[in-house]
């Protein structure tokens, strides 16, 4: 065996090993976390191996797990390896006797299958991974199938994580291949050597000493790895054109592929309720707030009959035919906004409805489901505030959507999408809580939440002891300090909440977009003459002063330094905008740059490269902008522009100026 590479890590005690099991776990047992960014193929764990310390019989069979990998089978192939393998340093006894039972004399094996992100293929290939807590081993052995269908270890791939204590509190983790000159590398099934010795020993050696834990779940935790893989490789070669046709301002392979992934974990989630209820009927749904409308129509392509609503229509709705069922309404929390034969309801950053939804769906029937995956903050009315200091804000929103569904009588799960986006933990109730006897108990516990919300902070809910829906309308009750109200003990009248403020049908534009042209252009001439002029003053006092040669870049000045200079009523004017002035000066991205709440002005000539892998739609509008607008610096500032005409992509003077192509389009269509 060779050693790829090795690294020294210390802690204080016992803990550091109890850490490298624990990192050692991540990477056998929820390998999503620990690779999703680090190689090309997800892993999915097909079930635990328990090896004898002679190799003997055990008490389980891995044959379901592992489909035909039989449990003699993997026998037969451990014996067959081992007494080729080091036999480490015996880690375990350096444990005080109490945590040595922890880790326990037996070998612990894992039979998983790698998944190539391409898709994966028909016979994926397939790894057994040994540990071997009483000498400090995990290994890995990759599994071939030969021409009669039997499986062999493909032993120039085999490679071992080994855990040795050097003194004190030095211990060193390292990996160790079986021949680092036959290695077999494609990067996605089988490492890189180098992956293994720089990426996957730094991994380990970080989580072996990590204290903190991560506030979410595992991705894809819900359901079967290999099968959405599958199905969101399909759904993205069938639907990878919309990239290319996107009518919307929006980034489109961001919401797209975005969108794909969505409908790919909802295919999953319902194909295995179907398999677990015994049904054969595709479910139906509503997106509530579905906003362009992409995954509705994915989801009805794939034969689940449904629609969407949105306050807006949006011009892509066109793109997508009679099929595709969107409305634009207006959605209300109210009896005229219930959906009795629906079974799903899905909330995808449905912004002011996102805890309304589990309330509509505990209200519909007994039988509705629904899926959140919850983005901007809101509560029952209005803005979500902050409640707790110790928590994340994102954390504190899940916990209050999750909360919402508990009240709701729902079994509430939560799990991790794999989406382009910070917001990627979804919210799931397809099972309830209570009997259907209970439902007015329910409802009029629904009815109590939502007024006490309006009324006094509520207790923090721990989403680690659950939430018991049996207490859960007396401990309403004893935060508000009040009984029932007794206009408010049932569903009352159309509108369940009359001060909840649904999205305005016309979305209103504060991001400085709407300001006049002239009145932007002051701020910025302003501001820009700030800077330099600053520069000058500096200069002044300089006795070693650049020469007159060199281009002034100006001094940076924090936002409330600019602010100080601005006359109030340009800063009144600001601030009815969304971001204030420092949104107006990064609109102006051609004269400036805003770095941690300090104004500079651009040096293009700094520009960083472009990147090889920007995509395709990103590369096009940045070849039709070309020299479509005048250069700020070429008319305004003292020395000119800092690039020379050939470079710069805004245009030295009107004889240089291109007609934008998005005008050309507009001229075209009309």
């Amino acid at each position: 065996m060779a050693v790829v590479a090795a690294a020294v890590v210390r802690d204080g005690g016992s803990a550091l090993p109890r850490g490298f099991w624990a990192a050692a776990r991540v990477w056998l047992e929820k390998p999503q976390v620990a690779n999703r960014r680090l190689c090309g193929a997800a892993i999915e764990a097909e079930g635990p191996v328990r090896l004898g310390e002679g190799g003997g019989a055990a008490p389980r069979s891995a044959a379901a797990a592992g489909g035909d990998v039989g449990q003699e089978a993997l026998e037969r192939l451990w014996r067959e390896v081992r007494g080729q393998l080091p036999a480490g340093r015996g880690a375990l006894l350096l444990l005080p006797p109490p945590l040595r039972a922890w880790g326990g004399p037996e070998l612990h094996a894992v039979l998983r299958a790698l998944l190539p992100r391409a898709g994966p293929p028909a016979a994926p290939p397939r790894e057994l991974v040994v540990q071997d807590a009483f000498n400090g081993t995990v290994t890995f052995l990759p599994l071939e199938e030969d021409s009669e269908g039997k499986y062999q270890i493909k032993k120039c791939n085999i490679y071992q994580i080994q855990l040795t204590h050097v003194k004190d509190d030095e211990w060193s983790i390292s990996i160790v291949v079986s021949s680092s000159e036959n290695w077999f590398s494609d990067g996605i099934a089988y490492p890189k050597l180098a992956w293994l010795g720089n990426e996957l020993l730094s991994k380990l050696a970080k989580w072996s000493v990590e204290k903190k834990h991560s506030e979410f779940k595992n991705t894809l935790s819900l359901i079967p790895v290999a099968k959405y893989s599958k199905v969101y490789q399909e759904l993205k070669e069938k639907y990878k054109e919309m990239v290319k046709v996107w009518p919307e301002v929006t980034d489109p392979e961001k919401f797209v592929y975005e969108d794909v992934a969505i409908a790919a974990y909802l295919l999953v989630l319902w194909e295995e309720e179907r398999r677990e209820k015994g049904l054969s009927k595709k479910q139906s749904f509503v997106d509530l707030g579905c906003g362009n409308g992409l995954l509705v129509h994915i989801l009805s392509n794939e034969g689940h009959s449904g629609r969407g609503v949105d306050v807006r229509r949006r011009k892509i709705w066109d793109m997508y035919g009679s099929e595709t069922h969107l409305e634009e309404c207006t959605i209300t929390p109210g009896d005229s906004h219930l959906f009795p034969d629906t079974d799903w309801l899905i909330g995808n950053h449905s912004d002011e409805l996102t805890p309304w939804i589990p309330v509509i769906a505990a209200r519909s029937s007994y039988s509705c489901c629904y899926f959140v995956l919850p983005c901007c903050f809101f509560d029952f009315h209005g803005k979500y505030r902050r409640r707790q200091s110790k928590k994340t804000q994102y954390r504190e929103y899940l916990d209050f959507v999750s909360q919402v569904g508990f009240v709701c009588g729902f079994h509430v799960e939560e799990d991790c999408l794999r989406i382009p986006s910070t917001k990627k933990v979804c919210l799931i109730g397809k099972n309830r809580t209570y009997p259907p006897v209970q439902c007015a108990l329910i409802d009029k516990q629904i009815t109590q939440y939502i007024h006490n919300r309006q009324t006094c902070p509520l207790v923090a809910h721990d989403r680690r002891a659950g939430f018991n829906h049996n207490d859960a309308s007396d401990n309403v009750c004893k935060e508000a300090g009040t009984e029932f109200p007794g206009s408010e003990t049932e569903t009352a009248g159309r509108i369940w909440m009359p001060g909840f403020q649904p999205r305005e049908k016309v979305e209103q534009v504060r991001n400085c977009a709407a300001l006049p042209r002239d009145f932007v252009d002051d701020v910025v001439l302003n501001v820009a003459n700030l800077l330099l002029n600053a520069t000058q003053e500096k200069s002044c006092c300089n006795t070693h002063s650049a020469s007159m040669s060199t281009w002034n870049q100006g001094e940076s000045l924090s936002l409330k330094e600019v602010a100080e200079h601005l006359n109030k009523e340009t800063l009144k004017r600001l601030k009815s905008e969304y971001g204030g002035l420092q949104t107006l000066l990064k609109n102006s991205h051609q004269v400036f740059e805003v770095l941690n709440g300090r104004v500079h002005i651009r040096d293009w000539r700094k520009k960083k490269p472009s990147r090889k892998n920007k995509p395709e739609v990103k590369r096009r509008l940045s070849a039709e902008a070309f020299k479509t607008r005048l250069c700020w610096f070429f008319i305004h500032h003292p020395d000119g522009c800092s690039l020379p005409s050939e470079s710069c992509p805004y245009a030295h003077g009107t004889e240089e100026l291109r007609q934008s192509q998005i005008m050309k389009k507009k001229k075209h269509t009309q």
